[in-house]
């Protein structure tokens, strides 16, 4: 018998008055669930997908249950620096400041190493890790100049510490982003911004389970302690939290969401 996953936490406010932007946000995974749960802790969010009509039917969801004041939706390819801009600029013309960027857009795929292909590495490298930098360095520009502080948080991987077949370029992408967040907290610390990132292990949602074989799944899910797979929700309540200011004094950290063990 599976084990069941805890009651869902209500909100508590701790993002009340913030204006924030998550990326990869329509649907059911962790980015979707991270923009429901900034918003049920009072933020402001800017959705962005590079799936343009899930995103609008996300977008629309969301606003009848939380105010269309409090929710708007751009389609962005986090491989183009342009859509990147654009894509922040709403937030500061409809919120006035950005204070909280989530990037959570990425791109897997499973190949052995000697079968993968130079554009299967770098599609997966320049989508996972790439537009991570770019949406992080166009955040950390914006947030200097208004010099208000804020808050990056970065979606990475327990793969990007522990091995799993098939996964090199995933991996690769997702341990570059880790020290991405690292070295971009360092910098960003001179200007009051905090950078971190979280580290999920296995999240289950409809479109992994499409991707993915039940083989593989019930390998995964057997590896992890409580005997089950995380909600997309349990994940974006660590987000909230290096979004709020309960990690006042966080930075650089990343925050592994996970149960896994070796």
């Amino acid at each position: 018998m599976t084990p069941s996953p805890p009651p869902y936490v209500q909100g508590h406010g701790l993002l009340a008055g913030r204006s924030a932007v998550v990326t990869a946000a329509a649907g059911a995974g962790i980015g979707g669930a991270t923009a429901r749960r900034l918003l049920e802790e009072g933020a402001r969010v800017v959705l962005s997908d590079a799936h343009a009509r899930r995103l609008k039917e996300y977008e629309a969801e969301l606003a009848a249950e939380f105010g269309a004041d409090k929710v708007a939706a751009l389609p962005c390819d986090v491989t183009d620096e342009a859509q990147v801009a654009a894509l922040l600029d709403l937030v500061e013309e409809r919120h006035g400041r950005l204070d909280v960027v989530v990037n959570n857009a990425g791109l897997g795929g499973t190949a052995d190493l000697v079968d993968m292909t130079d554009e299967q590495w770098d599609k997966v490298l320049d989508v996972t890790l790439g537009g991570t930098f770019r949406c992080t360095r166009a955040a950390l520009r914006r947030m200097k100049a208004a010099a208000t502080g804020g808050v990056v948080v970065n979606n990475a991987s327990v793969v990007g510490w522990r091995a799993q077949r098939g996964q090199a370029h995933y991996a690769a992408a997702k341990a570059g982003v880790m020290a991405l967040t690292r070295c971009a907290a360092l910098e960003a610390a001179a200007y009051g911004v905090r950078v971190n990132a979280v580290s999920p292990s296995l999240a289950i949602h409809p479109h992994l389970v499409k991707v993915t074989t039940p083989e593989l799944l019930a390998e995964l899910t057997s590896r992890e302690a409580f005997g089950r797979y995380a909600e997309p929700w349990e994940v974006a309540n660590a987000v909230v939290f290096l979004a709020s200011d309960y990690s006042s004094y966080l930075t650089g950290e990343v925050l592994s969401v996970s149960s896994q063990h070796p």
